[in-house]
């Protein structure tokens, strides 16, 4: 698995260290947090890709800091598993490796509740740092910039729609990043949602290839502050991940306003 696939994985929400992504997907929706609502986010997520396998294990905290304005972080461990090439004539040794991920710190602004067209808009600038290990292979080694604007609109009763498209400015020498999906979801009952995306990446350099990946899913509320999730998926084009999956929760545990 690449550097760079690895911090746009990150930015977009698949890996640990993410924040603000409507989990369990990478596209977000145009929603932030309630004021005064302090959100938690936990999961495991897994990732292949030719002979890497990564598992993580994210969290990340949401604050609702005023109305249509939130405040968020992200972080969490990761371990991998991986061949290196020791020699000229392909000799290769596998390599475990494990270690904390990056820490990402950003917000989620809704500056439009509704355009004429009947959708939500907010912008999500976010900033990585690198607090992961970088002689490990487990991060960059450098600080990300990304800002992503999100469009969200009900459709009917029971369905939603979600826009993203962003922009990272990569650390380093490696080449910025156009990043862009879509996002459906549909409840089936009262309790239960199904979730599916269609996303993809690209860096702005010349002829760079485009990365595409989808992700199926569903949501189970058992409870109005608590919502379970999982999804998979696997990539459309590019060299991609093989596979991805992830489980994991969001806790709407206290609000301080109340």
């Amino acid at each position: 698995m690449t550097t760079r696939t690895l911090a746009v994985l990150a930015v977009c929400g698949l890996l640990a260290g993410s924040v603000h992504a409507g989990r369990p997907l990478a596209i977000d929706d145009a929603d932030p947090a309630e004021p005064g609502q302090v959100e938690f986010e936990a999961g495991a997520g897994y990732v292949k890709e030719g002979d890497v396998k990564h598992w993580d294990a994210p969290f990340g905290l949401t604050y609702g800091v005023c109305p249509r304005v939130e405040a968020g972080l992200g972080f969490g461990g990761q371990f991998e598993e991986r061949t290196e090439i020791l020699d000229a004539a392909g000799a290769g040794d596998q390599v475990s490796e494990n270690g904390i991920g990056d820490l990402v710190i950003g917000a989620k602004w809704q500056f439009i509740e509704s355009c004429p067209l009947g959708a939500r808009h907010a912008v999500v600038p976010s900033v990585k740092f690198p607090t992961a290990d970088e002689d490990k292979g487990m991060g960059s080694g450098e600080t990300d910039v990304d800002l992503t604007w999100i469009a969200s609109r009900a459709l009917g009763g029971k369905a939603g729609l979600h826009l993203n498209l962003g922009y990272s400015w990569i650390g380093g020498t490696d080449e910025d990043v156009l990043h862009y999906g879509i996002a459906l979801d549909y409840q089936v009952l009262d309790v239960i949602q199904t979730v599916g995306e269609v996303f993809a990446e690209r860096e702005t350099s010349s002829g760079a290839d485009t990365v595409a990946q989808f992700n199926l899913g569903l949501r189970y509320c058992p409870a109005d502050s608590l919502t379970l999730d999982l999804a998979a998926g696997s990539r459309l084009g590019g060299e991609g991940p093989d596979f991805t999956a992830t489980a994991g929760l969001t806790w709407a545990f206290l609000n301080l306003n109340r």
